[in-house]
């Protein structure tokens, strides 16, 4: 008789249930596995074999195999020992059969028997809840796998708790979901002196999740405002937390178990590769724009990245998601999030100081700018000049209202967004919108109307450059809780849209 337990193989961010069947029969001994497994499930014979034999079970003299079905699907990672442990002692009668078929299962096994925490435990719990299974993992994994709720978690610290569990020895309680971790880095946006200009981008933008770009000599600081948006983001609701520690769970991100509900924040290097930007390698992992789902992906130093990684966001950016096509694997992966880059404005960093400038200005700035293309350039809602602040003025007492009172705005912004857009299934806040949509909520009065064509004519703004005036321009009437777009909004918003000489 065969028999099987179950676990999970990742696609993305989707959990696939692979069937783990065992099959002990009169034969030469042998220990098969089949079904596509790589090379780390290949190896997991020598582990499930050498952790039975520290637990005193020996494996019988007779042929073994060991089946992961569907058998076209390709099996990757160590997550696959548990599984076929279990099927193996349900195979020989230690454990009941139909307690392990009820039972979904991952975890990589210790030659002592013992069992080390993996990736991807909260996605498999999501498989494991619509197929109406306890999903039974690592001690380590427990607590991230218990926030999906809608299964019971068991997690075990070895093979030998596992048996014990399944044959009424000791059964092991359910686990409990870790501990939210929380932001304490401490950073306020009144430590920032002067640039108010740029602060009131960085509202903007956090209120309407609208890209950002800041260009400016160094020292300026750029770096030092975009540290601080995380602090004016209000924090992931239940079902964004969810979805984005689903990503960071195959990243292997999640610590102890405690789901973050403050919003990501990366800022890769400028030498990172297209695959660690967009996603990919050998399994086709989730890349930065993955993991800075729902949050803020900062870009420092932005022309120095090479322009393929570049022109590789210009897609995500639309439309909200990536997929990661390699010759063996295509696999979706979501990334909406908000794009935050820092420049700047020429090689030496000095061009608008005639006294440090190089002998190449104003021509090595438009070399230098012109490695970001006119099409991603044209993504960006927002462009805001950081001019250099004079030492003297570094004295001078903060200024402007701290993140909090930002924080509270922003929220406040965010609040009538999700209101607005409870019907529109897709769209959340204003920079999703497009289309009927967005004309009905960004239509401007006379005034604004008669300012948003003269400007689209004067510089010739494409329709994806007016579309984002007016969605910015809705973010600012709902910051100042107006119902109505008016000339002032469309002029501010303008101003952002072509900050500096050159028209985006």
């Amino acid at each position: 008789m065969v028999a099987r337990a179950y676990t999970v193989a990742f696609e993305g961010v989707e959990a696939k249930s692979v069937e783990v069947q065992c099959a002990v029969t009169p034969g030469l001994p042998a220990f098969s596995l089949v079904g596509l497994p790589d090379k780390a499930v290949s190896e997991a014979r020598d582990r499930v074999r050498t952790a039975l034999s520290s637990m005193a079970i020996a494996l019988p003299s007779k042929r073994i195999t060991i089946n992961l079905s569907p058998a076209d699907m390709p099996k990757e990672g160590s997550h696959f020992d548990l599984p076929i442990a279990l099927a193996l002692l349900a195979a020989l009668e230690i454990i009941p059969r139909d307690a392990v078929e009820g039972t979904c299962s991952l975890g990589e096994l210790s030659l002592d028997g013992s069992l080390v925490p993996v990736v991807g435990a909260l996605p498999a719990a999501m498989t494991a809840a619509e197929a109406q299974r306890t999903l039974l993992c690592p001690k380590g994994s427990g607590s991230e796998a218990a926030w999906v709720g809608s299964a019971e978690v068991i997690g075990a610290a070895s093979l030998a708790d596992v048996v014990r569990h399944y044959t009424g020895q000791s059964p092991l309680a359910p686990a409990q979901p870790g501990e939210v971790t929380k932001d304490d880095s401490g950073r306020d946006l009144r430590d920032v002196k002067g640039q108010e200009r740029a602060k009131r981008a960085l509202e903007i933008a956090a209120a309407g999740r609208h890209h950002l770009l800041m260009v400016g000599t160094p020292g300026s600081g750029k770096s030092m405002l975009a540290a601080r948006l995380p602090g004016l983001l209000p924090p992931l609701s239940a079902s964004e937390a969810l979805e984005t520690s689903m990503i960071h769970s195959l990243a292997g991100l999640l610590d102890e178990g405690g789901i973050n509900r403050t919003r990501p924040f990366r800022e890769p290097h400028h030498t990172a590769s297209m695959a660690a930007i967009v996603g990919g390698g050998r399994r086709a992992g989730p890349g930065e724009i993955s993991l800075a789902h729902n949050g803020v992906l900062f870009l420092d130093e932005f022309p120095e990245f090479p322009r393929p990684v570049l022109e590789t966001l210009r897609q995500p950016i639309e439309s909200g998601e990536v997929m990661v096509a390699r010759a063996n694997a295509h696999v979706k992966y979501p990334c909406r999030f908000m794009l935050v880059a820092a420049a700047n404005p020429c090689k030496c960093g000095h061009l608008t100081d005639p006294a440090r400038a190089c002998s190449r200005a104003p021509v090595c700035g438009e070399d230098y700018m012109g490695r970001i293309s006119g099409p991603l350039l044209d993504r960006f809602d927002l462009r805001v000049d950081v001019p250099p602040v004079a030492f003297r003025d570094l004295d001078l007492p903060a200024s402007g209202d701290s993140s909090a009172v930002v924080a509270s705005r922003v929220m406040a912004a965010r609040t009538v967004q999700a209101t607005r857009f409870k019907d529109a299934p897709g769209i959340h806040l204003n920079a999703d919108a497009e289309g009927e949509i967005l004309e009905d909520i960004a239509t401007p009065d006379t005034d604004g109307r008669e300012l948003i064509n003269k400007v689209a004519e004067r510089f010739g703004l494409s329709a994806r450059g007016y579309h984002r005036v007016l969605r910015v321009a809705r973010t600012i009437a709902d910051l100042e809780v107006a119902e109505k777009v008016s000339r002032t909004h469309i002029a501010e918003a303008v101003s952002y849209r072509l900050s500096g000489a050159k028209e985006m």
